[in-house]
């Protein structure tokens, strides 16, 4: 069952210069299909439109023309359909010291989608699934994190109480949007390995949207590359990164650091 569906989405923006506007063509006729418990990785260089996609996903921009669907229903902006929606739909977004309010504690960051979404709850229901949230991000004690507030914790800290809000609706789908790049290299891996947990856990579907190729290649089924909007080159992560088709594709995994290469090319055979 594909849980999403992009349909030859395009989204262009006016530039105005003077008393003439021009075309901008952000995302160009992009599709993929994305089941549950699988991860497709969406790379590029800034600008290449990845991140007009996540705003397109996440209803932030409507798609100029195509059809977005989800669980084969399309996207709706209004009523009951939007609502569900939203729901099916989370993201975890880049800065995790930018998407927590700095005068509330954790509680009350991860209670509110649950009230949300679940009006029926009363108090201790509420708290219940709170708990139960910062468990399933490996936050423990989880009555203490529950007392804190976001400066209290570290940057790695902060992204899995904003991943455990984006589970708060028990969603289908999460997009994360480059959700390690402001996170210290030590504790990166950590953060990839609890979505890469939950993915199979939970059986989400995981668009996940970066510039890294390495970890593209190891926590992700699927790569599609970007190029000024358009989809150059999608395949099995391996395949897209071991034998690039694409000159852009070939110039991307290029660029990415390999050690074991740079050790080759100055005579140094590393140690197995």
């Amino acid at each position: 069952m594909t849980v999403l569906e992009m349909r030859d989405v395009v989204k262009e923006y006016r530039l105005r210069n003077g008393l003439r506007t021009t075309p901008l063509r952000a995302v160009d006729k992009v599709s993929f299909e994305l089941q549950p418990g699988r991860t497709i990785a969406l790379v590029g260089q800034s600008g290449s439109g990845k991140s007009t996609i996540a705003k397109l996903l996440m209803q932030l921009e409507r798609p100029t023309f195509g059809a977005i669907l989800v669980n084969g229903e399309p996207m709706r902006y209004r009523g009951a359909g939007a609502a569900a929606y939203r729901k099916a739909v989370q993201m975890v977004f880049q800065d995790p010291f930018a998407s927590l309010n700095p005068y509330h504690t954790i509680g009350h960051h991860l209670a509110r989608p649950v009230r949300l979404h679940h009006p029926d709850f009363n108090g201790a229901q509420v708290n219940e699934r709170v708990l139960d949230l910062l468990r399933r991000v490996r936050l423990e004690p989880v009555e203490e994190f529950a007392r804190r507030k976001p400066h209290e914790l570290s940057g790695g800290q902060r992204q899995r109480v904003a991943i455990a809000r984006a589970l708060a609706p028990e969603p289908a789908i999460l997009v994360a949007d480059e959700p390690v790049s402001m996170l210290d290299v030590s504790i990166r891996l950590g953060v990839l390995n609890l979505l890469a947990t939950l993915q199979r856990e939970e059986n989400l579907g995981v668009l996940y949207i970066t510039h890294d190729l390495a970890t593209a290649r190891h926590f992700s089924d699927e790569i599609m590359v970007l190029l000024r909007g358009e989809v150059v080159e999608h395949g099995p992560a391996d395949d897209v990164i071991l034998h690039p088709q694409h000159e852009y594709t070939q110039l991307l995994a290029q660029a990415a650091p390999a050690p074991e290469r740079r050790l080759t090319e100055l005579g140094v055979v590393p140690h197995r």
